[in-house]
């Protein structure tokens, strides 16, 4: 079995520059969409929680999507283009799929549950339910905290296919 192809030291900084940046933004935006749902849902003022879900619509139409792909190619990259390799770690595995859950988690429940609370909203109508803006992104925020803190500490080790092919490592 040949090892993956590495990136060169200039192109794997590159790409960590990208993918510690689009990380970071992910988390940021996370804590955003946190505070407008917060303000969407404790606020008495009907302007204020339009307002905050509108905001909230924004970041999830025109800023999450494009950056979880860039977090999970750049991700992809440095994984298949470093020493670290997709499966030869644990914590960079689950990295991975937990990458790949909260993408999807935003496609398919956090973005159409801004969407329906802007609708309920924009017509006259109350927040329709609290969770529809606190549940995707308290727990977007919590994945993101804890991927970066396994980033961190990278424990675990390696896994079993990581242990067959340390020679490549």
């Amino acid at each position: 079995m040949k090892p993956n192809p590495k990136l060169s030291r200039p192109a794997r900084r590159a790409v960590l520059v990208v993918h510690v940046t689009a990380s970071a933004s992910w988390l940021g935006l996370s804590l955003g969409l946190l505070a407008l749902g917060t303000t969407a849902a404790s606020s008495g003022s009907a302007v204020t929680v339009e307002t905050s879900v509108r905001a909230m619509r924004l970041f999830a139409d025109w800023l999450l999507i494009p950056v979880a792909l860039l977090t999970l190619l750049s991700g992809l990259v440095l994984s298949l283009g470093t020493v670290w390799g997709l499966a030869r770690y644990r914590w960079v595995y689950t990295k991975f799929w937990l990458t790949l859950a909260t993408t999807t988690a935003t496609v398919f429940a956090l973005r159409p549950g801004v969407n329906s609370a802007v609708t309920a909203v924009a017509a006259g109508g109350p927040l329709p339910d609290a969770g529809d803006v606190l549940f995707g992104p308290v727990v977007s925020l919590s994945a993101y905290v804890f991927m970066t803190a396994i980033s961190v500490m990278k424990p675990w080790g390696r896994t079993r296919r990581g242990k067959r092919t340390s020679g490549f490592a």
